[in-house]
C-alpha cells in the first residue's frame, strides 16, 4: 500500500507514518511546520520515518495549491495535518485555524474526487461534543463544540460528510480522545506535567484537578487509524476512539509522584475557556465495525510518556527550554 498522510511531522502523524513503514508500506509525508512548536521538536519526530528508502517527504501547505497530483501517487489519505489545541484558538489565530483545519481539509477532499476506492481518513477531536450530554458519549450525541478549535474540527468533519455523499469520497472520520504517549505535542498536560517534574518546577493543574479524560494512548490511536483504513464497514462513518476509562487529572499527578516517588508541588491555575469538564467515548461502534479495542493500561503509558521525557531532557534541554506552551 502507498499512503499519504499529512501532518507526518506531528505527534499522532509520526507515529502513524512509521508504523506504515515497519510493516511495509510506503508513505509520502506531508507537513507545512506550522508554527505551534518548536520546529526541532517535529524535525525530531522525522528521525527515523526519514531512514526509510519507501518514505518521501513532502514540505508543503495544504490550504494551498492544487493537490491532486500528490492523491493520484496514493491508495489511502490518513489526513491528520491540522492548527490543535483548544486554548490557542481564540482571538488573532483563529485564521490559522480555518487554513489548516478547513480549507486544508476542503482542498484534500477536492483532490480526491473522482478516485473510487480511495480510503480517506479524517482525524477529529473529541472536542467536537463540548460539554457532552452524557457518558460514555456516543457518536450519535449532538455535536456541541465548546471552543473555535472543535468548532473547526466539526467543520471539517461535516465537509467529509459532504464530499463522500454528493462525490462519493471513500471517508471515515475518527474522534480522537485526548491522545497521549511518547512525542506528544510540548503544549499538552502530560507533556507539560513530566517536563515540570525533571526540572524540579511546579506543576500547572487548571481547576480543581478533579476534571477528567478519557486518555488514549498513541499506539492504540494508530491501531484505529490504520483499521479505519480497511475496513469495508467504516465508509461513510464517524468513531469514537478512545483509552477506555476515564482518569482525573489528580489521578495523573499521583501516579506521577509514584513514579518518582516524592510529592510534587502543584501551581493552581483557572480553567481556561474552551475546556471542558469531562469526557468519555463509547467505543462499541469501533470495536463492531473496526475490531478496535483500547490496549494500553494508562499507568503503563505514562510510565512509558515520562521515560521519553526523560531521554529528550537528557539529550537537548536548550531545545525545551524556548517551548511555548498554549
Amino acid at each position: 500500500m502507498r499512503a499519504l498522510v499529512t501532518g507526518c511531522a506531528g505527534f499522532i502523524g509520526s507515529h502513524l507514518t512509521e508504523a506504515l513503514l515497519t510493516d511495509g508500506d510506503s508513505v509520502i509525508g506531508v507537513d507545512c511546520f506550522n508554527d505551534n512548536y518548536a520546529r526541532p521538536e517535529k524535525l525530531r519526530n522525522l528521525e527515523e520515518a526519514r531512514q526509510w528508502d519507501s518514505f518521501d517527504f513532502v514540505p508543503i501547505d495544504l490550504s494551498r495549491g492544487e493537490l491532486r497530483d500528490l492523491v493520484e501517487d496514493c491508495d489511502v489519505v490518513f489526513h491528520l495535518a491540522a492548527e490543535p489545541g483548544v486554548r490557542a484558538s481564540w482571538g488573532s489565530r483563529f485564521d490559522a485555524y480555518l487554513r489548516n483545519n478547513v480549507l486544508a481539509t476542503q482542498h484534500l477532499l477536492e483532490a480526491t474526487t473522482g478516485q473510487p476506492g480511495k480510503r480517506f481518513v479524517y482525524a477529529s477531536s473529541s472536542s467536537i461534543y463540548g460539554q457532552a450530554e452524557s457518558f460514555p458519549t456516543h457518536e450519535d450525541t449532538t455535536p456541541r463544540p465548546f471552543s473555535p478549535y472543535g468548532t473547526t474540527k466539526l467543520a471539517a468533519e461535516h465537509l467529509c460528510q459532504v464530499y463522500h455523499g454528493n462525490y462519493g469520497v471513500d471517508t471515515v472520520s475518527l474522534r480522537y480522545f485526548s491522545v497521549y504517549g511518547p512525542r506528544q505535542r510540548p503544549d499538552m498536560a502530560f507533556a507539560i506535567f513530566c517536563r515540570s517534574v525533571l526540572r524540579g518546577e511546579p506543576l500547572p493543574v487548571f481547576g480543581d484537578g478533579r476534571q477528567t479524560r478519557d486518555f488514549t494512548y498513541v499506539a492504540d490511536v494508530v491501531r484505529a487509524t490504520r483499521a479505519a483504513a480497511s475496513a469495508p464497514a467504516a465508509v461513510g462513518k464517524i468513531y469514537n476512539v478512545g483509552g477506555g476509562s476515564q482518569t482525573s487529572v489528580a489521578q495523573a499527578v499521583e501516579l506521577l509522584e509514584g513514579l518518582v516517588g516524592r510529592r510534587l508541588e502543584l501551581e493552581k491555575c483557572g480553567m481556561p475557556e474552551g475546556d471542558v469538564r469531562d469526557t468519555s467515548a463509547d467505543t462499541g461502534r469501533a470495536k463492531a465495525d473496526l475490531k478496535f479495542e483500547p490496549s494500553m493500561d494508562f499507568e503503563d503509558g505514562l510510565r512509558l510518556e515520562f521515560e521519553w521525557m526523560q531521554s529528550v531532557e537528557a539529550a537537548q534541554p536548550a531545545e525545551w527550554a524556548g517551548t511555548r506552551s498554549s
